[in-house]
């Protein structure tokens, strides 16, 4: 038999758990969208060339180039204002991250030692993790007050903490697999 076909699904199936890496959730809150803006772009190239005449004798011919090339792209979409919204959203993405993490910074009195972190203390200078104080102090999560609400409405079923220790409905079991079947004799001597 020809096993070339399975021979590739395994070899492929081996590169595929040797090389892949897992995927990551990312929380991409201002979408990067393109990082490039070019309207054009210079070329500079430097080109010799040495080629051979055989030709009622022997000649050789040298050609030296230099070449400064100017391409523009039509139809570019890098535009001021398009410049101006992608550095308002680099700007905005360092923000909201410097807010998410400044509070571990500030904690943490020994990165201000640290030379290597000298620019990440400056921009967290001055920066106070405030918290969300729009919430209740007693209220509980949805999930618990979906819990509570349902435990008011079964008060028969019987829990221990969030596990049930005696189900609602509890498993009949028939009978006839209950009753002692007979031992079998051996009858036959």
């Amino acid at each position: 038999m020809d096993y070339r076909f399975t021979a590739l699904i395994i070899i492929m199936f081996i590169c595929l758990t040797l090389f892949a890496k897992p995927a990551y959730p990312r929380n991409e809150y201002l979408n990067n969208g393109t990082n490039t803006c070019s309207t054009g772009s210079f070329d500079i190239s430097v080109e010799q060339r040495d080629t051979d005449y055989i030709n009622n004798g022997s000649s050789t011919h040298e050609n030296e180039n230099v070449r400064l090339t100017y391409r523009h792209f039509l139809g570019s979409a890098c535009t001021d204002d398009f410049k101006k919204v992608q550095q308002e959203n680099m700007e905005l993405k360092q923000q909201l991250e410097l807010m998410k993490m400044c509070g571990r910074v500030n904690n943490n009195p020994s990165l201000e030692q640290n030379k290597n972190f000298e620019l990440l203390v400056s921009k967290c200078r001055g920066v106070t993790p405030t918290r969300d104080t729009s919430r209740p102090e007693n209220s509980k999560s949805s999930w618990d007050e979906l819990k509570d609400d349902y435990k008011k409405e079964n008060p028969d079923v019987k829990l221990m903490g969030d596990k049930f220790i005696e189900p609602k409905n509890k498993l009949k079991i028939p009978k006839y697999l209950t009753d002692e079947l007979p031992i079998p004799t051996n009858e036959t001597e």
